[in-house]
């Protein structure tokens, strides 16, 4: 699959939606309310700029197969490390989707003038996450253990994951 990158639009909510909304209520990756609703979706994931929302779409058919937060980590003083989410449609999984999603957002952060990027809450369950985070050189730098609440593997860590830019 060649997968493109681009700026999401309000148009794209509704091809995001089905998948984020699948991930979300499953409550296996994200600390996301998992009765999320549509609306309150849109507003934690659609965000404008300075900050950024993109989709990953199937070259060949034009579907939405991905989506990507970025956005600084913090305010003031903090201002300088980015921060990013992904989510990638299950149906999707597995064919290097979540690996450029990242990629996109490791070079916005780069060219934005961010010095690294954080992710604050990478469930340690999310092997997956973990791994693929850690191939690109993330690495933890501390875990709150029994933070996140899998819903079949009970309490688990979060992760703290940084890389320098």
């Amino acid at each position: 699959m060649r997968i493109e990158i681009r700026e999401a639009a309000a148009e794209d909510w509704p091809a995001v939606w089905p998948f984020f909304r699948q991930i979300v209520q499953a409550g296996e990756t994200f600390t996301f309310p998992v009765d999320l609703t549509e609306e309150d979706g849109r507003g934690w994931w659609m965000l404008t700029a300075p900050n950024r929302t993109v989709v990953a779409v199937d070259a060949e058919t034009g579907a939405v197969v991905g989506s990507a937060k970025m956005n600084n980590n913090q305010h003031g003083n903090g201002a300088h490390i980015a921060s990013a989410s992904y989510m990638v449609d299950p149906a999707f999984g597995g064919r290097g989707v979540g690996r450029a999603l990242v990629e996109e957002s490791l070079e916005w952060a780069r060219a934005a003038g961010f010095r690294g990027m954080q992710f604050n809450a990478v469930a340690e369950t999310n092997r997956h996450a973990v791994r693929l985070y850690e191939d690109l050189g993330f690495r933890i730098v501390g875990t709150v253990p029994g933070a996140f609440r899998h819903p079949v593997e009970g309490y688990a860590g979060l992760h703290v994951m940084f890389r320098e830019l």
